[in-house]
């Protein structure tokens, strides 16, 4: 068969071309170390790496994210080991200041200057932040001091109840931080006590105040628990002469407890076995309008007017309670008709809060109210539309002034427990009554510490156990990235010495082939003429 030598030349170019294209493959394994370059070279094993490095990404991914959680955590343990520290040299203190029979006012002031002092450094604590300037204790609300407030107003907790959990393997999240709240504020009370606190709605500056307070009878309080109270500033002309004043009442009920204080700064206010100061310049409250209905209003009243019982009646209705005021005699005018009515009405009067004089009928409170099934008798004398109905349509409610409130509570939080323990020494009078008084604080808050260092040594121990858990998986993570780098190796790597002497092969193929083609190249006719 005779063969061209266009077919000689197609024949060596592809066969060079593909001998050059291995070599030129080998040249690239060698070059990047890694026998599978591109899906190509080997398809099945391209899979299984892909699979393979996407779970060393994710390794690598879960082994950061440990770091994190390692460093929030050691940040954590080495802040309430300081907290702890303070506790315990708070517990020796109360210790001491249970001596009673033989301490000053002067040295238990010495000691109480110590408590201020811890008192600052432990609410420093709390308000600490991990290398990110984030406030570790404070939940999710992470970027503001948690902990507000002093000894004098009493303290807030502004954060919130969050965790920041952080996944560290692809089964497993782990809680990097714990919230302030459940450590030092949630912290079971010895007895039962109060949460002071004034309300955000407040206009005053400098904001109204109210001090941490005390329990300083425990047998009343605990008859008045668990209601809460509300101080609420009046306006000034609810006493005379007109002043800064205050009621406190029910939370729930709005039954006055103390109606129509004079409001000194300072002074010691005691009510259901709780004391507590008020300090500040609060706003005051704006003074009810009367609601009024004066005689002659819808019609002209006229006279004189004979009432018989029991016909002639009307009813007056407030805020849904209704009362019927008889009416019985001759009157000849204005004054005598109000005579006449609170003569033979006055419990029903009082009942409703309504008062009658020679104008008409007022409701103090600023309470509108009805007044209806009259007949023409009572229309005439009153002057008003008493059978169809009339109503009062000018009162006007009074409206508080900032609010103040004291919550019963079971708990207490840490820095309340500190501020209390040095109020009372401060306030300690030297008295055998200020001696019973301090004895029984100073047992409180010894069992009020114990309280609180459990739960700080609580957290603590949870924190050592989740290190524990970050150490162990680190571990495994080693492990597996171990065994998924070696099979990753296996599947992806080169093998030198066998690629090295493949390369030197293909070479000695290539040149083989290309000396083979010079000479058929040159076995032509006209060569040889």
């Amino acid at each position: 068969m005779r063969i061209s030598s266009l077919q000689i030349f197609n024949i060596a170019n592809g066969s060079m071309a593909k001998s050059n294209q291995e070599l030129v493959k080998t040249q690239e394994q060698l070059s990047s170390g890694k026998r599978v370059n591109r899906p190509s070279d080997d398809p099945v094993a391209a899979t299984k790496i892909m699979s393979l490095s996407a779970e060393l990404a994710s390794l690598d991914q879960f082994n950061k994210n440990i770091d994190i959680a390692t460093n929030n955590l050691n940040m954590e343990e080495t802040t309430l080991n300081g907290v702890n520290n303070i506790i315990t040299r708070i517990q020796e203190l109360a210790v001491q200041a249970g001596n009673t029979a033989t301490l000053t006012q002067s040295e238990y002031k010495s000691i109480a200057a110590e408590v201020d002092t811890r008192l600052d450094e432990l609410k420093n604590l709390l308000n600490s932040k991990n290398a990110n300037g984030d406030y570790i204790f404070g939940g999710y609300k992470s970027t503001q001091p948690p902990f507000q407030g002093s000894a004098q107003n009493g303290f807030s907790y502004e954060g919130d109840e969050g965790q920041h959990y952080i996944k560290i393997s692809s089964s497993t999240t782990i809680a990097a931080s714990d919230s302030g709240k459940k450590i030092f504020v949630d912290v079971q009370s010895e007895n039962h006590t109060v949460h002071t606190y004034a309300s955000t709605s407040n206009q005053s500056d400098p904001p109204a105040q109210i001090s941490v307070g005390q329990i300083v009878d425990q047998a009343e309080f605990d008859e008045f628990y668990p209601k809460d109270m509300v101080v609420t500033f009046n306006a000034d002309n609810a006493i005379s002469p007109p002043g800064k004043n205050f009621t406190i009442t029910e939370r729930s009920t709005g039954r006055v407890v103390l109606g129509n204080e004079r409001f000194v700064a300072g002074q010691e206010v005691e009510v259901n076995g709780v004391s507590f100061r008020l300090s500040g310049a609060p706003v005051s409250g704006g003074a009810a309008t009367p609601a009024t209905r004066n005689f002659g209003a819808d019609v002209a009243a006229t006279f004189p007017q004979t009432f018989a019982a029991p016909n002639n009646s009307v009813r007056i209705t407030v805020a849904g309670r209704s009362e019927t005021l008889t009416l019985t005699g001759t009157v000849n005018n204005a004054s005598e008709l109000a005579t006449m009515i609170n003569a033979n009405n006055s419990a029903a009067l009082t009942a409703l809060g309504v008062t009658v004089n020679d104008s008409g009928f007022t409701m103090p409170s600023g309470v509108d109210f009805r007044i209806n099934g009259g007949s023409a008798v009572t229309d005439s004398a009153f002057g008003l539309n008493t059978a169809i109905g009339t109503n009062s349509v000018d009162g006007e409610l009074a409206t508080p002034g900032d609010r103040l409130f004291i919550d019963s509570t079971d708990k207490q939080d840490i820095l309340t427990t500190f501020a209390r323990f040095s109020e009372a020494m401060k306030s300690f009078d030297g008295s055998n009554e200020g001696r019973d008084a301090l004895s029984d604080i100073v047992a409180s808050t010894i069992s009020n510490l114990g309280h609180a260092q459990t739960s700080v040594l609580e957290v603590t121990s949870a924190i050592g156990g989740r290190i524990n858990t970050l150490e162990s998986t680190t571990t495994l993570h080693l492990d597996a990235q171990l065994v998924t780098e070696t099979v990753l190796s296996e599947l992806r790597d080169i093998d030198y010495a066998e690629a090295a002497t493949r390369l030197s092969t293909q070479s000695l193929i290539l040149q083989a082939a290309q000396s083979a083609f010079i000479r058929v190249s040159q076995l032509s006719l006209v060569n040889q003429l």
